[in-house]
């Protein structure tokens, strides 16, 4: 049986985007009609990549705003995170900026394996925030950015399988990182193993 590797994902936004419509369509396969509004919720399920099965541990998060103080459990052990705002409402997009600021520095300013949802996406006589825009703030982030409607079931499972794949770059590039900080120091332009540099150094 192949392993199964256990993934943490935090969905955080603005109240009212459709985090928990986005979770539980994914999850259950229905849309949401009407429900409360979330204080924190979680949902798991079992995605299978390819060769590889992931335990996704998904937190649906009460909605958050500009003034939001992020809690160390949206920082510590999560390995992901999808930020949504609603295609319908620039404050939303306003706020997920925020959000992800909160992050970045809670992470140490260490790059995140984020995807950038914006959500009611069959909403488009309503539209206040382009795709461009959203592609564009997801590119400066190093992100992943996607439209999807929870309603219709658009691309709802490519978010989720997206932040699975997106962690998986994260992790290989700092592995990447570490190896080449590891067998290689720089000297100006050229790049030299270690040994070498310390009899560089050594010479008269």
């Amino acid at each position: 049986m192949p392993l199964v590797r256990y993934r943490k994902v935090v969905i955080l936004g603005y109240r009212s985007v459709g985090k928990t419509s986005l979770a539980h369509q994914f999850v259950e396969g229905e849309f949401l009609e009407g429900y409360d509004p979330t204080v924190e919720n979680t949902y798991s399920k079992i995605v299978t990549l390819g060769k590889d099965e992931f335990h996704l541990h998904l937190v649906d998060t009460a909605g958050q705003d500009e003034y939001s103080i992020l809690p160390y459990s949206f920082i510590i052990g999560v390995h992901g995170y999808v930020l949504v705002y609603s295609v319908t409402s620039l404050h939303s997009f306003q706020v997920i900026e925020s959000l992800y600021q909160k992050l970045h520095e809670g992470h140490g300013k260490t790059r995140l394996p984020v995807v950038l949802v914006g959500n009611k996406a069959d909403l488009s006589p309503d539209r206040e925030v382009q795709a461009v825009e959203g592609k564009k703030l997801a590119e400066s982030w190093g992100a992943t950015f996607m439209e999807s409607s929870a309603r219709e079931n658009q691309l709802t499972r490519g978010v989720f399988t997206k932040v699975i794949q997106e962690i998986a770059r994260v992790e290989n590039s700092y592995g990447q990182e570490r190896r080449c900080h590891l067998m290689f120091s720089c000297t100006g332009t050229s790049w030299l193993p270690l040994p070498s540099l310390y009899r560089l150094s050594r010479s008269p």
